[in-house]
């Protein structure tokens, strides 16, 4: 897919409304589709030079919410409602009108895009200047007697789950 610029827009847009050609033979002409072509026309009718120019915009929940009370209010198809409004892609309308009904506001608020990440905060390591703090021999032993504990838990477990499977394993055999 190729991106137009500005300025070529503008010049299939002007040579439109000059009326020498439709959208279709404009189309041929560019080797655009004539619906492109039409949009551009509508959006440059509605909002001039600033319809055509390249948009990047998130719209806040409160936008969206106006959008679409407008729409229910006006009984407008998503086109009209996106021309009004200068929304580039009128099906996200559709989109805002399920999430709202799914979720109510909250659903429309914004949200960061790509992925989440995994780690919360990066893990530092202590650098050489800075020295551990010492622990006293009293919370050492603890420690210690602790992770002991830990240790024998484990194995017991470990070896619970070995004969559960050897037994069933004898089972199936008989």
């Amino acid at each position: 897919m190729t991106k137009n610029t500005d300025e070529f827009k503008y010049k299939v847009v002007q040579e439109y409304l000059d009326g020498a050609m439709g959208y279709a033979s404009l189309g041929k002409k560019y080797n655009l589709d004539g619906d492109m072509i039409r949009r551009w026309v509508g959006w440059y009718r509605v909002h001039g030079i600033e319809g055509i120019r390249k948009k990047f915009t998130h719209y806040s929940a409160e936008f969206k919410l106006s959008v679409l009370t407008h729409i229910w209010d006006n009984a407008l198809s998503y086109g009209q409602a996106a021309a009004h409004f200068n929304i580039r892609n009128p099906g996200i309308l559709a989109q805002w009108i399920r999430l709202y009904r799914e979720g109510g506001l909250d659903a429309l608020q914004p949200r960061r895009k790509g992925r989440t990440r995994s780690m919360s905060a990066p893990v530092t390591k202590p650098s050489k200047d800075q020295e551990p703090t010492p622990l006293s021999q009293e919370a050492l032993l603890k420690e210690l007697n602790h992770l002991r504990l830990e240790n024998a838990y484990l194995k017991k477990l470990q070896a619970l789950v070995q004969a559960k499977q050897k037994l069933a394993q004898e089972r199936k055999r008989k």
